[in-house]
């Protein structure tokens, strides 16, 4: 029988009780640093740092619906306390809900992972959203990235680059990584048993 998915209301968050800027401190009772992950997916990558980080508080962001479901759902039989989701466009959310300075790390792990050419200029990554990603960052914040496309690589690595506010630093692997893996979720297993190299970048936000 299939498993049952579950909504659990201390995980998720739902657009329409958005009203103006996240309250971080508010929403997950307690004044601690924040980590976003844009594109959660199924959450392995959410549930694993957050059960190896509990003084941190993870928040991710999923627009397709059974993804958003499913993560949802994982947090809440796991019980952890230190993870918020949301199902919502990830763009959106970035310019109308996220105040100035308000996050310390995001993560991008395998944005957009359709290669048509007619996809790419709808890609997550691209200046605005970088400059957005930069608004919200606290002084020393960060960025980690990850894409299993070459070209992708070229351009975050090209628009990081191009910024005088960052600069590039060691990847961070994930505390859920297992032997061969680097962010441990379901994307990067799935692209490794393909035969897929994974690229990484990481940058800090000059204060």
């Amino acid at each position: 029988m299939p498993h049952l998915l579950k909504d659990y209301p201390l995980i998720s968050v739902k657009p329409e009780s958005l009203n103006g800027c996240i309250d971080f401190k508010a929403l997950f009772g307690r004044d601690a640093t924040v980590h976003i992950e844009i594109g959660c997916g199924r959450g392995a990558f959410l549930l694993n740092q957050a059960l190896n980080y509990p003084q941190t508080n993870f928040f991710g962001i999923e627009w397709a619906s059974r993804f958003y479901r499913l993560a949802v759902d994982r947090m809440g039989r796991w019980n952890v306390s230190n993870v918020k989701i949301i199902r919502t466009e990830a763009a959106f959310l970035l310019e109308k809900h996220i105040a100035d300075q308000t996050v310390d790390c995001f993560h991008v792990y395998f944005p957009d992972p359709s290669q048509k050419r007619k996809h790419q200029r709808r890609r997550f990554f691209n200046e605005s959203n970088l400059s957005q990603m930069l608004r919200c960052l606290k002084p020393n914040g960060t960025i980690q990235a990850a894409t299993d496309d070459a070209d992708y690589f070229e351009q975050m690595k090209n628009l990081i680059e191009a910024r005088p506010d960052l600069y590039i630093i060691p990847f961070q692997p994930a505390a859920g990584a297992k032997d061969g893996e680097i962010i441990g979720s379901n994307f990067e297993r799935k692209y490794l048993n393909e035969n897929r190299h994974v690229l990484t970048i990481a940058a800090k936000k000059v204060c």
